[in-house]
């Protein structure tokens, strides 16, 4: 909504994690999120053309493309095309298909489209900022990667990134996403809810949430008070926690209540198998993972980044799980650095310092 705003957000967050690492940043993974994303699950078919019918990643890359050979509107992109299943001469439920024998491979996948113009803005602001975006990584799949266990994967579950301004929806099913959706509200509109039942300006109504929210009244001592501040000179006046509990709950009720409704119409929730799963900053009030459960009727629970060694104390929280998952999206994307291509001096196991250096840049970078 503010090219100038965003632009300097980005060079602030960078110049912060150049001097926290010690690095200098040249290029960076965009996360995307809000309500212009969409995805959708197709199928691709083709005949195998490998030499003794053997297939190869060529036949893969193939099918895949044969995959996304989907109409979408010309004010749309492909950001993702995530392997589902493949399927070669009937046999179902193949993972790697690779060096099967097989005369015709078909792919299932899950396509994910965004905005074009809301995607170039993103890249431009980055740009300007000074940085080179590698490219572009959905934020729920990101968090998905950093918060998700094997066994949720492959068992099915329901991950809700809590955001600011939106809450993203991602099912899992069988080790790969299978339904994807954005609700348009998220915690800005909690905290305006708090701001207008309360009389207080958004910053105080902001504080009070974080110290004292709790969106699950079984959970609220009846007794307890929090002093509210007063506005234009009016002295600050006592709430009790209960009421300010009785105004979180009915808006994150209706955030639980539009994605558990959409899984629903789109007959996805058969897959969640394995429970609810809650991250992001909306994670951390008081009571979600209870309220979740009451309006899902499945198992709920906060989901934080596993530790990938470094500072772990910093990032293992819900709020980070898309920096996290970006973090993780973009190296696997990377590929390993192979010591080959790094100076002499710089290859591990070359001496003690070199093995000292290398395990520090290991556990801290």
């Amino acid at each position: 909504m503010n090219i100038e705003a965003t632009l300097k957000s980005v060079a602030q967050a960078v110049e912060a994690a150049e001097l926290m690492s010690g690095r200098e940043v040249r290029e960076c993974w965009v996360g995307v999120a809000g309500a212009n994303v969409e995805g959708i699950n197709s199928r691709g078919v083709v005949a195998v053309t490998g030499k003794g019918r053997e297939i190869t990643q060529a036949d893969v890359d193939r099918v895949l493309e044969a995959a996304r050979a989907v109409v979408i509107p010309m004010d749309r992109e492909i950001l993702h095309v995530v392997p589902q299943t493949y399927i070669v001469d009937d046999q179902k439920g193949i993972r790697n298909p690779l060096d099967m024998i097989g005369v015709r491979l078909e792919a299932e996948v899950h396509i994910i489209t965004g905005s074009v113009t809301t995607a170039q803005n993103l890249v431009r602001c980055v740009n300007r900022a000074g940085f080179k975006a590698e490219g572009l990584i959905l934020q729920s799949l990101a968090a998905a990667k950093a918060v998700l266990s094997q066994d949720e994967r492959e068992l099915g579950c329901l991950l809700l990134d809590l955001g600011g301004g939106t809450t993203d929806v991602l099912v899992y099913s069988e080790g790969a996403p299978y339904y994807t959706s954005v609700v348009p509200a998220g915690g800005i509109q909690v905290t305006n809810d708090l701001s207008i039942m309360l009389n207080i300006p958004m910053d105080a109504a902001e504080r009070i949430k974080r110290q004292s929210g709790c969106c699950y009244l079984p959970l609220v001592d009846p007794e307890e008070t929090v002093i509210v501040p007063g506005v234009g000179g009016r002295p600050p006046q006592e709430v009790s926690r209960q009421r300010i509990s009785s105004i979180l709950q009915p808006r994150m009720e209706e955030i639980f209540g539009i994605a558990r409704d959409r899984v629903e119409q789109m007959g996805y929730s058969r897959y969640v198998k394995g429970g609810v799963v809650l991250t992001g900053g909306g994670a951390l009030m008081p009571g979600a993972a209870e309220l979740a459960t009451s309006v899902f009727g499945l198992p709920a629970r906060v989901g934080s980044p596993f530790t990938v060694g470094g500072l772990v104390e910093e990032y293992r929280s819900p709020l980070y799980s898309t920096a996290v998952g970006l973090v993780l999206a973009g190296a696997e994307r990377a590929g390993p650095r192979t010591p080959e291509a790094r100076p002499v001096a710089e290859r591990p196991g070359s001496g003690l310092a070199g093995r000292i250096l290398e395990w520090f840049r290991k556990e801290f970078f």
